[in-house]
């Protein structure tokens, strides 16, 4: 399969949804899980997938997910493996920003006009999910469809923030509504549930069938589509001309899946992962999430309770703290009598040598401090008795002494420092 396949994953969106997060990094740089950043879902889904040519087109804030792909993606001379990165750049053909994500993957077609590939895949880099493209492939072939698209039933009540699909009963696509608002809207886009069932998956009710925003082309359609139209999006203008053009079909899907490109979203999807019954399996051995490895110290805990938490390597929790419902990231330091709450700490680049000098706390969270729903943003410098905890009559979208309240979450940016009794 990896001989003839090019997977596109687009990451250069400027991430907007997830700021302050990407003030300083791309979206797909993101950690997620205090051990990976969201860009190691569509690689890892690729290689256990048997597609090991992968092309990740960036834009902005990209230097820290560079670097990530360079240390972590090395693949030996004789598999002829890659992950390679292209970024916007200016040529003897011109020179732009993207101005898309179907604009990109425009600007990058030399790089998938070479011989030998015959199929496109193309991904997001915010969404976790666990899929076999083989599948999808499968399905591509076996309909002779010129264009797949990924689909996931989804409730009345979901289908407003989704595009979703109306197809006939070989699956080959027809129609396509983008966040369709209304009951006649949606009673235009239904599909019998017993179709969905009959395709060996349980439609529980659900009567639309959402975008997942993950296509397969074949090559030569998707450069014909690409050069013969001034398209710059893909689901919005690519697709839909696809359906009216092209022979497009839909591959469904009904796994775990989480588009996590809004703080609540990936304030959610993060707590999950660390809940008792997770919905997304880190565990899982046949297909593992690959992230880059790091020689880090075991975790040192004395006197602490815990419940519901990830905690990964190298980190130091001191007496007396209490973590509940917490994603705590690498290097993380906590001192005594910490109580974190329904939150993130994503953890430090290094191991802090100096002690407060009476100017800025240590690195990490001091002794005191209480933290609830909040996410700490790496290299933080928390003070002793600090509160991060919203009080009554806070908006639930709003800038208050140097953190961002978004989605009703407590967002504490990169390199913050919290002087010692710092209260929200």
């Amino acid at each position: 399969m990896s001989k003839n396949i090019i997977c596109v994953i687009l990451g250069g969106g400027q991430g907007t949804r997830l700021f302050p997060l990407t003030e300083l990094r791309s979206k797909p740089a993101v950690p997620l899980a205090g051990n990976y950043r969201l860009i190691d879902v569509p690689i890892s889904n690729c290689l256990n997938s048997g597609i090991n040519r992968i092309y990740l087109l960036t834009q902005f804030n990209s230097v820290s997910l560079h670097r990530h792909v360079r240390q972590t993606y090395a693949f030996d001379r004789f598999g002829g493996g890659f992950v390679e990165i292209l970024a916007a750049q200016q040529t003897v053909d011109g020179g732009r920003w993207y101005q898309g994500t179907a604009d990109a993957v425009r600007q990058q077609l030399r790089y998938l006009q070479q011989p030998g590939i015959d199929y496109v895949l193309i991904l997001s880099g915010d969404q976790l999910y666990r899929m076999d493209f083989r599948d999808m492939l499968t399905t591509h072939i076996n309909a002779g469809a010129d264009a797949t698209i990924a689909a996931l039933p989804v409730t009345d009540k979901d289908a407003s923030g989704f595009g979703v699909m109306r197809f006939d009963d070989s699956g080959r696509v027809h129609g396509f509504l983008e966040k369709p608002q209304s009951i006649a809207d949606m009673d235009m886009m239904r599909t019998d549930p017993g179709w969905i069932d009959s395709r060996g998956i349980d439609s529980k009710g659900r009567s639309l069938v959402a975008s997942m925003g993950i296509y397969l082309f074949k090559r030569d359609t998707l450069v014909e589509l690409l050069d013969g139209s001034p398209y710059k999006d893909f689901g919005k203008e690519v697709f839909p001309l696809s359906i009216r053009a092209r022979k497009v079909h839909v591959h469904l899907f009904d796994g775990y899946w989480e588009d996590i490109g809004t703080i609540r979203a990936f304030f959610d999807a993060n707590l999950a992962l660390a809940s008792e019954n997770p919905p997304f399996e880190l565990t899982n051995e046949a297909c593992p999430l690959f992230t880059r490895a790091r020689s880090l110290p075991p975790t040192r805990l004395s006197g602490v309770h815990v419940k519901n938490s990830i905690i990964t390597d190298g980190c130091q929790v001191q007496d007396g703290s209490r973590l509940e419902n917490c994603v705590i990231g690498v290097r993380s330091r906590i001192g005594a009598n910490v109580t974190i709450r329904n939150a993130i700490l994503m953890g430090s680049d290094m191991f802090d040598r100096e002690a407060s000098d009476g100017t800025r706390p240590a690195l990490g969270i001091g002794e005191g401090s209480v933290i609830e729903n909040a996410i700490v943003d790496k290299n933080c410098r928390i003070g002793r008795n600090v509160r991060i905890v919203h009080r009554p009559g806070l908006d639930a979208n709003c800038d208050v002494n140097g953190v961002y309240i978004r989605d009703g979450i407590i967002v504490v940016p990169k390199e913050s420092v919290l002087p010692d009794g710092w209260t929200l």
